[in-house]
């Protein structure tokens, strides 16, 4: 399970990883591996919604238990079945990257979901993060 400390760990390198490069402002929101909000950080000058966009990177990749690199080769592939699993989980899936997998030992902790730059950056961004955190990042294939 993802902790409380690993989380801030993870959203505050992402958010400098961010800074350094100049990118856009992000909403990043980390997740335990029961979905459980840990922290989200908005920064100022995002649009409305944008927390919510990376909520649902984050969930969409634990409800399918692949980063959201992978649900978007899904989504061009099967969109029916990235539909139907978009329905089951509320809404809460977007399958465009910026969505990755925490695992630890193999094990899936939680995920990092982060929005407002391109999705490649806000890919970078998480796997920054996780990694700093010493964990492992998933962003899919």
């Amino acid at each position: 399970m993802t902790t409380f400390a690993q989380a801030r760990k993870i959203a505050d390198t992402a958010l400098t990883f961010a800074r350094e490069r100049g990118f856009k402002p992000l909403s990043i929101v980390v997740l335990d591996a029961r979905a459980q909000r840990k922290v989200v950080l908005t920064e100022d000058g995002t649009p409305l919604k944008r927390a919510e966009v990376a909520y649902g990177k984050a969930h969409g990749a634990l409800a399918a238990g692949v980063g959201s690199r992978s649900l978007m080769k899904m989504a061009m592939e099967r969109p029916l079945f990235i539909q139907s699993v978009m329905h089951v989980a509320d809404g809460a899936l977007v399958p465009v990257p910026g969505g990755v997998l925490i695992r630890e030992n193999g094990a899936v902790i939680g995920a990092v979901g982060i929005s407002g730059d391109t999705s490649d950056n806000d890919e970078a961004a998480a796997v920054a993060g996780i990694e700093a955190a010493g964990l492992t990042a998933d962003p899919g294939a």
